[in-house]
C-alpha cells in the first residue's frame, strides 16, 4: 500500500471514530457556546512518564474539524508530567467536538508505546514483537504505537507470512511437511514461520528449514536449553528464534538471557494501560 492511499485510509478511519463519537451533534457545546467564539486549547501529559504517541493522528482529527493544530514534540519521545505536545486553535466547539476522540487515540496509542519501550529496555539486544491480538480497527494504530516504542509489527494481516501453528498441525498433523508445502506454494520471498512446542519440535522445524522457530510456552530454562542445542549443531544462523507464551514485565529478563531473536508479547496491544492527557482551553 503507498503512502498516500495509507494517509487516506488512516484519515477515513479517523473521520469514523469523530462519527461515532459525535453521533447527530454535540448538543451541549452547541446550546452553550457561541457559534463563531475562537479559542486555542493544549494537549498536556498528565502521568509522570511516557512515549507519546498519536500526535500526527491527533493533527489529522483536528483538521478533520477544521482546527489547526501544532505538534511541539514528535511522536515516539520521552516526556514528564505537566509536558505540552499539542496546541490547538480554531472554533471552540470544532476543538470541544474533536476533544474525547483525539484523547483516546494519544492516551492508547502512548500507552503500548511506553510498554513496548519498558520491555525493549529491559531485553536489549532482543526485538520486541506486537501480535494480532488487537482491538479491531485499531491494528495500524497499535502497531505503529509498537514501532515507536522500539518494537516492530511482526504480521499486520494473514496475507503477510505464513505462521504455522498448533490448530494449524492439529489438522495436518506432519510438521516438516507443512514447512515445505508451504515454502513451495509461497515461494521464497515470503518468510515461514512455525510453532513448536517442545525441543524436538523446535529441531524439527529448524531441520525443515523454516526462515523462524517460534517456541511457544517455554519455561526459560527450556527456551536456553533449545537455543544452546540449535546453536551447538551449527544451525544457529540459519534460523530467527522467537519466543512466545507467557512472558511479561516480570519474567522477560529471564527469556532475553536464553538470546533469541525476537519475543513477542500480545498484551502489549490488548492490555497496556493507557496514558493520561488531557485537552486544557486556554482561551
Amino acid at each position: 500500500m503507498d503512502d498516500l492511499q495509507t494517509f487516506l485510509n488512516v484519515r477515513e478511519l479517523l473521520a469514523n471514530f469523530l462519527q461515532e463519537d459525535l453521533g447527530a451533534r454535540d448538543i451541549t457545546s452547541d446550546n452553550i457556546i457561541p457559534a463563531g467564539l475562537a479559542a486555542e486549547a493544549a494537549i498536556v501529559c498528565k502521568s509522570p512518564f511516557a512515549i507519546v504517541c498519536g500526535l500526527e493522528e491527533a493533527s489529522m482529527l483536528f483538521d478533520i474539524c477544521g482546527c489547526k493544530s501544532e505538534i511541539l514534540v514528535k511522536d515516539g519521545s520521552k516526556v514528564v508530567k505537566g509536558t505540552m505536545v499539542m496546541k490547538v486553535s480554531g472554533c471552540a466547539r470544532a476543538i470541544l467536538k474533536a476533544e474525547r476522540t483525539v484523547l483516546n487515540i494519544i492516551m492508547r496509542m502512548s500507552g503500548i508505546a511506553s510498554e513496548t519501550r519498558r520491555m525493549a529496555d529491559l531485553t536489549k539486544g532482543v526485538t520486541i514483537l506486537a501480535t494480532r491480538k488487537t482491538a479491531p480497527g485499531l491494528r495500524y494504530f497499535d502497531k505503529k504505537a509498537v514501532v515507536l516504542g522500539g518494537g516492530a509489527t511482526h504480521r499486520m494481516r494473514l496475507d503477510d507470512m505464513v505462521l504455522i501453528k498448533d490448530n494449524h498441525l492439529a489438522l495436518v498433523s506432519d510438521l516438516g511437511k507443512s514447512i515445505r508445502l508451504a515454502r513451495k506454494n509461497v515461494g521464497s520471498s515470503v518468510k515461514v514461520e512455525c510453532e513448536a512446542r517442545t525441543k524436538e519440535e523446535a529441531l524439527a522445524v529448524v531441520a525443515a528449514k523454516a526462515d523462524i522457530v517460534m517456541l511457544d510456552n517455554f519455561t526459560p530454562k527450556e527456551a536456553q536449553q533449545t537455543i544452546r542445542e540449535i546453536t551447538r549443531m551449527g544451525l544457529r544462523n540459519k534460523v530467527k528464534i522467537e519466543l512466545s507464551g507467557g512472558i511479561n514485565q516480570k519474567n522477560i529478563r529471564y527469556y532475553s538471557r536464553a538470546k533469541p531473536d525476537f519475543i513477542s508479547l500480545g498484551y502489549i496491544t490488548h492490555s497496556s494501560k493507557a496514558i493520561d492527557f488531557s485537552l486544557e482551553i486556554m482561551k
